[in-house]
């Protein structure tokens, strides 16, 4: 039995508290936030102790693996103090804003044995997941085009867009792993973004809108499109075109139900609206791996590495949105 610690209690982190207390091979021991009520509410919920501080947790022995699920500026000391304690730790995205600082963290890190997992979550849904599979099976061929679309169903609060980094390292990071997840190392981004859907975004120097070519190493291209805006839900859908012909993943529904009338034909319900319920299977098959992992003694997958490679993307994309030139990784 793994025992687990949640460090941070807001939306993701209670989602990662619950899925750890339903598991069957973790216990979860207890929760922090820095916000003393959210962590008692999660808590009071799941039965289990609120830890009063960090020093509390990392000093716990029956703590074996700490979930780090707050705010991005924090990740790299957690990370630093949870490794150094001798924990596990699974961190959401994106490993920091800076890839120099999170290059830095790993270098501090590095010699103590780290076992680290960067929240991909994508990685386990299990539709993403048996395309990629089917694809390295030849099924389709070698990958010769993908296309991956994002859109979330409307855009996040002003103060929420002020800290996250912007599009590229908030919401396209995901898709940048999704990419190298399909198609490997990736050797030249050439990006176009823009504001169209919510004026407040360009105030803060953000963009909501955009448009990411990608050429792996292997000659693959791939294209990426997001927008914060949605009107028919949360749009998540990948395919995957090779000589062989093509394997799609689409978008899932509350229900299958179709509707045929004089109107209209195979009208559906909504998409599901949020990443919360697009990616609850997800969510449990990260944590299930990473308890595998810890019980195992095997490598962490997604790893640092490539939380620090899915950040380079970002910043090249950025750069080459604000330069329109196409970038290339050495």
């Amino acid at each position: 039995m793994v025992g687990v610690a949640v460090v941070g209690c807001g939306r993701i982190g209670r989602v990662h508290a619950r899925n750890a207390a339903g598991n069957s091979r973790a216990s979860l021991v207890m929760v922090f936030d820095v916000a003393g009520t959210a962590a008692e509410q999660t808590a009071t919920e799941l039965g289990v102790k609120a830890a009063r501080s960090l020093e509390e947790v990392l000093a716990d022995d029956s703590v074996d693996a700490v979930l780090v699920a707050t705010p991005t500026d924090t990740h790299v000391p957690l990370i630093t103090a949870a490794v150094k304690a001798g924990k596990a730790v699974l961190c959401e995205k994106p490993v920091d804003l800076d890839p120099q600082r999170a290059r830095e963290c790993w270098s501090g890190i590095a010699g103590g044995n780290p076992r680290v997992m960067v929240g991909f979550n994508r990685r386990f849904d299990p539709s993403f997941k048996s395309l990629r599979e089917r694809l390295e099976g030849g099924e389709v061929g070698p990958l010769e085009l993908a296309i991956i679309t994002s859109r979330d169903p409307a855009p996040p609060p002003a103060a929420y867009i002020k800290s996250s980094g912007g599009l590229m390292r908030d919401m396209t990071i995901h898709d940048f792993d999704m990419a190298r997840y399909l198609a490997g190392d990736i050797a030249q981004v050439h990006a176009f973004a823009a504001n169209l859907v919510d004026p407040s975004t360009a105030a803060l120097g953000d963009v909501d809108t955009c448009v990411v070519s990608l050429r792996a190493a292997s000659g693959a291209l791939i294209q990426i499109n997001n927008s914060r805006r949605c009107v028919y839900g949360y749009d998540q859908r990948i395919e995957a075109f090779g000589a062989g012909g093509m394997l799609q993943a689409g978008n899932q529904y509350p229900t299958s139900v179709e509707s045929w009338g004089a109107a209209r034909t195979g009208a559906r319900d909504g998409v599901l609206n949020f990443f919360i319920e697009r990616y609850r299977e997800a969510y449990e098959a990260e944590l299930d791996a990473f308890i595998s992992c810890v019980e195992e003694g095997r490598a962490m997958s997604p790893d640092f590495s490539d939380g620090v490679e899915a950040l380079l993307l970002a910043e090249a994309a950025e750069r080459s949105f604000r330069t329109g030139r196409v970038v290339d990784l050495g």
